[in-house]
């Protein structure tokens, strides 16, 4: 049988067209511009149908006012990165700059990107480029944070009153060997001589 008679036949045309259909379809949804164009936040729909899943993707350091206010001019490398961790970028060609790039994306969030310079003179610390809007470490948790109830985190530790409050615990008996039960007795592992 020859392709052209193969192909000509209207049944094994129409699979043909259909399985191609399909398979476009099937291949377009990860690259469908819609998708990748929304920003990824809670209830994003595509066609208003199905809210994809996108995965969680971060970057680098996360850096707060806190963590960044704690490094000063004439710090060493090594102390820079004990404060800030190992920057993401260095460039051999541009020895005295650190770069520290921080991005996310979370699926319920709106994406970040932070990018903080660190600039040395030798080994100490010149200056540091800061974003004016660098967060808090609290205002980052709640930038970050997707659940819906809006969260009242939960109490993790007793006050000194409801520590003072709590029971005394019964001091328990030590076990004697009489109370663990008849001790067993077993042969020698050698053989004797």
């Amino acid at each position: 049988m020859r392709l052209n008679q193969y192909i000509a036949s209207p049944v094994r045309l129409s699979r043909l067209a259909l399985t191609f259909a399909v398979s476009m379809v099937v291949s377009a949804c990860s690259s469908w511009p819609l998708m990748n164009s929304l920003p990824s936040v809670a209830g994003d729909k595509v066609l208003g149908l199905v809210t994809p899943y996108r995965m969680e993707i971060v970057q680098g350091n996360v850096l707060t006012k806190e963590l960044v206010s704690r490094v000063k001019t004439g710090m060493t490398r090594v102390q820079v990165r004990d404060m800030l961790g190992s920057p993401l970028l260095t460039d051999i060609f541009h020895d005295n700059r650190w770069d520290y790039v921080f991005t996310i994306r979370r699926q319920g969030a709106q994406p970040q990107r932070r990018h903080v310079v660190a600039w040395f003179e030798e080994e100490k610390l010149k200056s540091i480029e800061v974003p004016a809007d660098l967060p808090t470490e609290n205002e980052f948790v709640t930038a970050i944070n997707t659940r819906k109830d809006g969260g009242v985190l939960p109490k993790l530790e007793l006050s000194e009153a409801e520590r003072k409050a709590l029971p005394v615990p019964a001091k328990q008996a030590v076990p004697t060997p009489e109370s663990l039960g008849p001790q067993r007795s077993y042969p020698p592992l050698e053989p004797r001589q």
